[in-house]
């Protein structure tokens, strides 16, 4: 059975036992804190199990893309080791919200895997949560029972809390589950020893396959439980790893799934799979990791230096390392391998094809950058043989420096380390490990208190389109501490408050009851929860307050989300079609907006842009906004549904002009663009491959801007007593500047040589060796161009210079070939005569450079200097 049709048969099964088949989530979360990659197929009903959201259907099956970096068996440096852990994975699950629950989901998981999957029943055992004293729980009888009429009862094993209890965080919904593992071995191993003894043992072919979780508890902050009003099913089946037993083979990487992908990437570096394990870890890396970066930027998240964007960058990043050390790969390759993973899963995941383009270009670029910085950090490790030329062991340290700062993972140093015949202080390099991963956890501690809730099962209800004040009530309220600040959670009954989404900033305002103010910082969206932070803690908590937006935010913010969607459709109009949004920020003071274009905007281009935004300002174009539109009755409106975004079955569609701009959004918009005022571009810029970024401001904000300009034009041109030609003016002054400049520079080197004869005939003799040290009246580059002079004029030449100058010393040594040879290196030299300047400095073995700020240590510098060569 192929890949495709063990997903088929999946949903089709469940399908027949009355289940909505939903498509996968995005693998990108937005609109969850606690969350930046889908990593279970669960997370698209978090809502429903926190109870936020009531569900639109009792029963859901499908297959979840999800991407998992840490946690059990999912630390990113071990992805590919073995033959069974990913980065990026399918998920296939089956749910029920307050519906069915064990016995059916028990009954239905063994029906599938034993007689529509046709597994061997004696290859198959199940665990049960046995029970724990410190949270007073008993074994999970029920579940047993249910297995007991399905399977001989040796077959059942109990398991630990750690393995057969779920927990989605620290606090929340949680409950029993029941694991069902799968025995692969052969015949002989099987009789040698029986499976049960190696179940959740890490055995490769000993594994979990299904794992049914029973959601019947509420874990609060302080450690115990509480029932659920409502208990739900939530169940979770790697298709690969199901994959691996439907095709007979030992491997998930031996799986249709991987082997095309494995087979191109060996076909590419002219090796066998199967004939080297270091290699064929290598090929693992990359055909795990191409699917891992593939999908992610097809969902919106481009690669970059924090958040989400870093595990992309770190996990792209790690495939290129692999690549480069053991498949010989100095040029980009991943991005070659998209358009077989398109053709491979485009018709399951049609943003694979769509996207296929900008997804190539921003993994190509990403990997031309990386090689480079993996070559920076090739020469900084030779650089450091050089300086330590009879070094033993690397020091820890700097094994550490070249991973953090260079991405060198520590088997490629200990790989060049051994090339040499030296060490690597890999308890060093543990250390500065360590110290990073403690900052790090340092810096996101955050401790949450459970939720005071005063009106339980009460819904937030939005009026913020239509007002910007009303009366509500505190449903609940929480205390939130940082290390940097104390904040606290409201949720209101009704609310005109604008949760963050979509790029729109969270409004701000305040919450009135009698002489008690609350100032609303920030308004986000938490598990589909109208969240308000607020400074001060609550006190009138049963009081109707009165909640106010701060109006004149709103207003500018809702100014720049509505241009926002007429520059959007400009840049198609002017750059063509395959334009599309990749991401923005709409706040009161400008708006940022990020879209696929492979070039830069000409100055032409931006001002059409301008032009035909601003014409549709002045037309006045009415706001028309539908609200609960069918999704398909949207798409046929001509609204663009944008890759990344998760929308549901009803959706909102904001339309300045059917025939110009039609978008699917929940932002607030002006009721005609008239309000807007005035739009102009401030700034355009690449952020990415392919991905360009414009920050722009209207209304007020474009007058200022405009305003600004010309009083920078008007400064200018008094500069030039007014000059009718300004531009003119200027470029004359540029010119003579350049002339003048051409002069001196010719003056200096007329200067240098005449002091390079002077100092060579004023040169001390030191044994063979001719010793310059001097200060002299020059700047900085020209004492470098005549230090090379000096060095080039004798077999044994040390020169050292020093300049003053406003306080600040710099000193520039120099060595000759010969005296490089003999072992000598300015840059170890410089480091010592720094220290008498208060300075520091280094560079190449024959030039070196330092700077300092005490000009009456000059003399001993020099003086330490010219003992080289007395030693």
């Amino acid at each position: 059975m192929n890949s495709s049709q063990v997903r088929k048969v999946f949903l089709d099964f469940f399908k027949s036992k009355a289940h909505q088949i939903v498509p996968s989530a995005p693998m990108v979360v937005k609109g969850d804190p606690t969350l930046m990659f889908t990593n279970a197929g669960m997370n698209q009903f978090k809502d429903i199990f926190l109870g936020n959201t009531k569900p639109e259907f009792l029963r859901a099956a499908d297959t979840q893309k999800c991407l998992r970096v840490s946690g059990k068996h999912n630390d990113l440096e071990e992805v590919g080791r073995d033959t069974y852990h990913h980065t990026m994975f399918e998920m296939l699950g089956n749910w029920s919200f307050g519906d069915y629950f064990k016995k059916e989901a028990i009954a239905w998981a063994w029906e599938l895997l034993t007689e529509v999957y046709g597994i061997d029943k004696e290859s198959l055992y199940v665990t049960v949560f046995g029970g724990d004293k410190a949270d007073g729980m008993e074994a999970d009888m029920e579940a047993y029972n249910y297995w007991k009429a399905l399977i001989p009862e040796e077959r059942i094993l109990y398991g630990s809390k750690k393995d057969n209890f779920w927990e989605m965080g620290e606090s929340g919904p949680c409950g029993p589950c029941s694991e069902i593992h799968i025995d692969i071995r052969s015949a002989e191993e099987k009789k040698t020893l029986p499976g049960k003894e190696l179940v959740n043992k890490d055995h490769p072919e000993v594994i979990e396959i299904w794992n049914l979780v029973f959601i019947e508890f509420n874990r609060l902050a302080n450690g115990s439980l509480e029932a659920l009003p409502a208990r739900h099913i939530d169940t979770g089946m790697g298709f690969e790893r199901l994959s691996m037993v439907m095709q007979g083979v030992k491997s998930n990487y031996d799986t249709d799934i991987f082997v095309p992908i494995i087979n191109e990437v060996a076909k590419m570096a002219g090796v066998t799979y199967g004939k080297n394990e270091a290699r064929d870890i290598a090929l693992r890396v990359v055909a795990d990791h191409l699917r891992a970066i593939t999908f992610a930027i097809a969902d919106g998240q481009l690669p970059s230096n924090n958040g989400a964007g870093y595990v992309i960058r770190r996990i792209l990043r790690r495939a290129v390392r692999y690549g480069y050390t053991f498949l010989n790969f100095d040029e980009p390759f991943i991005y070659k391998l998209v358009s077989l993973l398109a053709k491979q899963m485009g018709d399951v995941f049609p943003e694979l094809n769509s996207q296929k383009t900008l997804i190539e270009q921003v993994i190509k670029e990403e990997e031309t950058a990386f090689l480079r910085t993996l070559a920076q950090g090739i020469k900084k490790f030779e650089a450091y043989f050089k300086e330590n030329p009879n070094v033993k062991e690397i020091d820890g340290e700097f094994a550490f420096e070249l991973f953090d700062t260079f991405g060198f993972p520590i088997d490629l140093t200990n790989l060049m380390a051994s090339e040499k015949g030296v060490s690597v202080d890999m308890a060093g390099f543990e250390k500065g490990l360590q110290q990073q991963k403690e900052r790090s956890r340092k810096a996101a501690v955050k401790t949450t208190d459970d939720w005071i809730e005063l009106l339980p099962d009460t819904e937030t209800t939005f009026v913020g389109y239509d007002t910007l004040e009303t009366e509500a009530q505190i449903v609940k309220y929480r205390k939130v501490a940082t290390k940097k600040k104390t904040v606290f959670e409201v949720v209101l009954d009704k609310t005109p408050f604008y949760a963050e989404s979509g790029g729109q900033v969270g409004d701000r305002g305040e919450l009135v009851a009698g002489n008690e103010t609350l100032h609303v910082v920030d308004t986000k969206k938490e598990n589909n929860l109208i969240v308000h932070l607020v400074a001060e803690e609550p006190k009138a908590v049963n009081d109707v307050y009165t909640a106010k937006v701060n109006a004149e935010k709103r207003l500018l913010t809702t100014n720049n989300h509505s241009a926002t969607h007429l520059m959007h459709a400009a840049l198609r109009k002017v750059l063509g079609t395959h334009v599309e949004q990749k991401g923005s920020l709409v706040s009161a003071d400008r708006l940022r907006f990020d879209f696929s274009h492979f070039s830069k905007m000409s100055d032409e281009e931006i001002k059409q842009v301008e032009d035909i935004v601003n014409n549709k300002i002045r037309e006045n174009l009415p706001g028309i906004i539908k609200q609960n539109i069918a999704i398909d009755e949207a798409k046929a409106m001509g609204a663009m549904a944008l890759f990344g975004e998760k929308y549901g079955d009803k959706v909102r569609v904001v339309t300045f002009d059917p025939d110009y701009s039609v978008e699917l959004c929940g932002g607030t918009h002006v009721k005609a663009t008239g309000q807007i005022g005035l739009f102009k571009i401030v700034s355009e810029s690449g952020i990415a491959a392919g991905v360009r970024r414009i920050e722009a401001v209207t209304g007020k904000n474009a007058e200022k801007f405009v305003d600004e300009q010309i009083a920078l034009l008007k400064s200018i041109k008094a500069q030039f007593k007014n000059a009718n030609n300004v531009l003119g003016a200027v470029t004359h002054l540029i010119e003579e500047n350049s002339k003048l400049h051409k002069e001196m520079e010719k003056l200096l080197a007329e200067k240098s040589a005449g002091l390079a004869d002077n100092l060579i005939d004023k040169a001390e003799k030191i044994g063979e060796a001719a010793f310059i040290g001097t200060k002299v009246d020059l700047d900085v580059n020209s004492a470098k161009k005549l230090a090379n002079q000096l060095r080039s004029r004798g077999e044994k030449v040390l020169v050292v210079l020093a300049l003053e100058e406003k306080g600040k010393v710099n000193l520039i040594i120099a060595l000759s070939d010969e005296l490089v040879k003999s072992g000598l290196h300015a840059g170890t030299i410089i480091r010592e005569a720094a220290k008498f300047i208060n300075g520091g400095g280094g560079g190449q073995p024959h030039l070196a450079t330092a700077g300092g700020k005490n000009a009456d240590g000059i003399g001993r510098a020099i003086a330490a200097v010219k003992k080289v060569l007395e030693a």
